[in-house]
């Protein structure tokens, strides 16, 4: 599941990519427009500015950017920095993996199979979907194309 920290990463730097080639945005901008506590917003922020996802500048016009142009950030990459590893479990983990304690065999775990195939998957959404790619979506849906299209 989605955190509300996660979601508010998201949603902040949706806003950010709205708004890319305009000049920094403030946090106050940000925290108003998509609803995010403004505390917990400059936390979230900074954190996205020290892995080099957001630059900021002080002072007057100041505010918070992409570091990049909206096509080359990714979601996954956005949540990895904020959560961590996408994998449901630690054993499937590419960055965190850690062993089960109360698995016998990982090669022949069950549940260890389907929940890489998850881990899998998300990956691939997550890694091939931009900030771009939301907007672009955002947009269709706003000229009445169908939002949702899911592909097994």
């Amino acid at each position: 599941m989605l955190s509300q920290k996660s979601k508010y990463a998201l949603k902040a730097s949706i806003a950010l990519a709205r708004e890319f080639g305009h000049g920094p945005m403030l946090i106050s901008q940000i925290a108003e427009n998509e609803r995010i506590p403004r505390k917990f917003l400059e936390l979230i922020l900074l954190e996205l500015r020290n892995t080099g996802i957001l630059q900021s500048r002080k002072g007057k016009g100041g505010g918070y950017f992409l570091a990049r142009e909206p096509r080359k950030v990714t979601l996954g990459e956005i949540l990895r920095i904020v959560e961590g590893p996408l994998a449901p479990i630690a054993c499937v983990s590419k960055t965190g993996y850690a062993p089960c304690r109360d698995c016998s065999d990982e090669k022949t775990c069950g549940i260890r199979m389907v929940m890489k195939d998850v881990r899998d998957a998300t990956a691939r959404i997550l890694d091939s979907t931009s900030l771009a790619d939301v907007l672009g979506r955002v947009q269709d849906s706003a000229n009445g194309k169908p939002a949702l299209i899911y592909e097994i």
